[in-house]
């Protein structure tokens, strides 16, 4: 029962992640009221007419249904496992809390979404739906991580579950801070607000208008993201701190590339999804 659990977990954070990068597609085709003000119902239908918009909002939703019901069956299989009886003479891994607060953070989320939709997509609400999401992967993550048995042990011997260091909740902090800056970047529309790269408008401190400003902040927390990872990696000769500064550099590469380019949709929707990429691995190594 503890591998199901444990991939029931891995299954929950893979959907969502994938929802992250839906959410992402949803934002740059411009699809977010895709189904009017509506919600849950699109357009006031549980079918809503099949044009490109309506489809990519409510395909959006599905997979946010689809989430919702993992994360549901993972808090009902944690709560079975915690009261249950352990069998006579077997180890038996009993699921911390994670995948409650995982629930309770769906709950929110849902709520967010509710309410951007309600309020017409403000930033505001956007950046702190994209938050709750990378939250809600980051707990899934834990809990599938805590839960999966370590090879060659016993059913029962699974990953400790010691809190980060002092230097991987540091890179936890800076990757969150990176993501939530970047989420105010594409939703105030400053994306294009720093032509070239790496430099802004060929400036090393742009002097024009607060967008460029917002801009090159996210751009220096990416530059101070690469740069921390790099000296985590070397002082803690972890295998996954190094897989962090690999994305982190991929994530740059995609960014400058997507900059150069002149802002395509392709190259938005592989930002988002590399960046989720990196938040997961911070949360994976710092563990």
């Amino acid at each position: 029962m503890t591998r199901r659990f444990a991939r029931l977990a891995w299954l929950a954070a893979t959907c969502t992640y994938l929802l992250i990068i839906l959410g992402a597609i949803v934002r740059i085709t411009g699809s977010g009221l895709g189904c009017g003000e509506h919600w849950p119902l699109c357009n006031g239908r549980l079918l809503p007419p099949l044009d490109l918009p309506t489809v990519i909002e409510y395909g959006h939703r599905l997979a946010a249904a689809a989430v919702s019901v993992l994360v549901a069956a993972l808090a009902a299989c944690a709560w079975w496992l915690r009261h249950r009886p352990p069998p006579p003479s077997t180890a038996l891994h009993r699921p911390g809390l994670g995948a409650y607060v995982a629930l309770g953070l769906l709950i929110v989320q849902v709520l967010l979404g509710a309410v951007t939709v309600k309020l017409q997509l403000p930033p505001w609400t956007v950046i702190l739906h994209l938050g709750t999401a990378m939250l809600l992967l980051a707990t899934l993550l834990v809990v599938a991580k805590r839960a999966t048995p370590t090879p060659g042990a016993s059913p029962g011997n699974t990953h400790p579950s010691a809190p980060p260091s002092r230097a991987g909740l540091a890179a936890l902090v800076l990757g969150f801070v990176t993501v939530l800056v970047g989420a105010l970047t594409a939703n105030l529309g400053a994306a294009s607000a720093c032509r070239g790269f790496p430099l802004c408008n060929g400036e090393f401190i742009p002097a024009g208008n607060y967008l460029q400003h917002v801009h090159w902040t996210h751009r220096l927390l990416a530059f101070a993201l690469f740069g921390y990872s790099l000296w985590w990696a070397v002082r803690s000769r972890r295998r996954g701190a190094w897989w962090v500064v690999a994305l982190v550099a991929l994530q740059i590469t995609v960014a400058a590339a997507m900059v150069l380019l002149a802002l395509p949709r392709a190259m938005q929707a592989a930002h988002v999804a590399v960046g989720a990429a990196v938040w997961a691995g911070l949360v994976l190594a710092a563990w």
